[in-house]
């Protein structure tokens, strides 16, 4: 692959995770969706007090539209790529206790080895976009 399509391919893939994170930070704000990702919350970081679970869905949907802009503008690219990074490390204990428990997340029970890939992927791309490199 040529230099040209490799930067067109690269532009592609950026707009397209600006619009996965910015379109799954919204969701965070969506009755529904908050309600099942505040479930998502392990046990062992609930509180009866601030953060509450929906609390902490709020504060990720925020990084995640905040992030997604970020990837947009140029100059806060190579930042906001490597805080997703950091999101989806942090955020990955929730996925794991959502795959262990199908019979309340169903389809969003996505089993480990899978979601692991993913969130691989995610990083992978976002390295990529941010700084040239995977």
């Amino acid at each position: 692959m040529g230099e040209a399509a490799l930067d067109v391919t690269r532009t592609i893939v950026l707009w397209i995770l600006v619009a996965v994170f910015v379109g799954m930070g919204v969701n965070h704000f969506r009755g529904g969706p908050a309600r099942v990702m505040a479930k998502m919350i392990p046990p062992s970081l609930r509180r009866d007090r601030w953060p509450r679970p929906i609390d902490l869905v709020y504060v990720t949907g925020v990084c995640e539209i905040l992030g997604g802009i970020g990837l947009a503008v140029p100059a806060t690219r190579a930042a906001a790529s490597l805080a997703l990074i950091v999101f989806l490390i942090c955020v990955f204990p929730a996925n794991v206790y959502a795959s262990k428990h199908k019979e309340t997340f169903g389809r969003g029970a996505i089993p480990f080895w899978p979601r692991l890939a993913g969130q691989v992927v995610l990083i992978a791309l976002l390295a990529w976009v941010g700084f040239g490199t995977v």
